[in-house]
């Protein structure tokens, strides 16, 4: 009986890494093909596609500081990771997690000024502007992430030492401590708060001046190609924000929903924000014919 029990919890780690390894396989192939495509061509050298790359660099960094060490704890008799290592992950997952929120609220900010004053567009959204956004996107990002981390590390732990996630996050290493946690709670909700009401302020507010611009123009087929810029972004916002609140949302005593949306947003989101903006940007399909035809005459 018990060997039978081993065998089946062999079989579900079997599962477990290969259906992490496909799905990371597919996050390195998906965005380190979106980088290539936006380095290479020169037609997407815009500051949209410029926000695009570096979101792709974002995407593929979070999930890289998660999946390795998840697989390899998967196929461990031993599953650890040192003090050093969870201070680490915590504060690079941050970083990385709060970066993106950022830029996308940047990817907002340029369609609206693409959208509702494209005359200007070229002015207004600058080389210089965009590497400001990029670079303050990575400072608030890093701010973020200091503080989170710190906080979360500050708190005494004298419980059980086993963390009940398959990466190191602040609410799994709160049921792990015997501190009073209402002040950390409150200091760590007012920290997210900071970070997710202004830039999803920024996304909404700027789209609400999209579509109102949008739905002015006269022609159909001018509204349709309107919508069509902004159609990837929206949906790339609503996979990652859905999963963020899903798993704020989440009560503490249901943490494999929490792991759940962890998923989402670890392996699930940089996986289909690729995919979300070739199969819906014609620029970037045109791009990656144009490479793939260009690979096929060299072979």
């Amino acid at each position: 009986m018990d060997d039978k029990a081993g065998d089946n919890h062999s079989e579900l780690h079997s599962l477990l890494f290969l259906l992490f390894l496909i799905v990371y396989g597919m996050v390195l192939l998906g965005n380190l093909s979106m980088i290539g495509i936006i380095v290479t061509d020169h037609r997407l050298n815009t500051p949209m596609y410029f926000f695009l790359g570096n979101l792709s660099i974002t995407d593929l960094s979070y999930s890289t500081v998660i999946v390795p060490r998840t697989m390899v704890n998967i196929l461990s008799q031993k599953k650890t990771i040192s003090f050093a290592g969870c201070v680490a992950q915590l504060f690079l997952y941050a970083l990385f997690m709060v970066t993106e929120g950022f830029l996308l609220a940047a990817m907002a900010y340029d369609r609206f000024i693409a959208i509702c004053s494209p005359l200007l567009y070229s002015v207004q959204m600058s080389t210089r502007l965009c590497a400001q956004l990029v670079a303050g996107s990575c400072f608030c990002g890093c701010i973020s992430s200091v503080l989170q981390t710190s906080m979360t590390f500050t708190l005494s732990f004298c419980a059980s030492r086993a963390i009940d996630h398959f990466y190191c996050d602040t609410r799994p290493l709160e049921r792990l401590s015997c501190s009073d946690l209402f002040i950390h709670k409150m200091v760590s909700s007012s920290l997210s708060g900071i970070i997710i009401l202004p830039t999803f302020t920024v996304i909404i507010v700027s789209y609400l001046y999209i579509v109102s611009t949008v739905l002015k123009i006269p022609s159909t087929e001018g509204r349709k190609k309107a919508f069509s810029t902004c159609s990837s972004h929206l949906g790339v916002v609503s996979v990652l924000y859905g999963a963020v609140f899903f798993m704020y949302l989440t009560p503490d005593g249901y943490p494999e929903l929490s792991k759940v949306a962890s998923l989402c947003y670890t392996l699930v989101t940089p996986m289909l924000n690729p995919l979300i903006y070739s199969l819906r940007n014609k620029d970037v399909k045109e791009a990656l014919n144009k490479l793939l035809e260009k690979k096929s005459t060299i072979l």
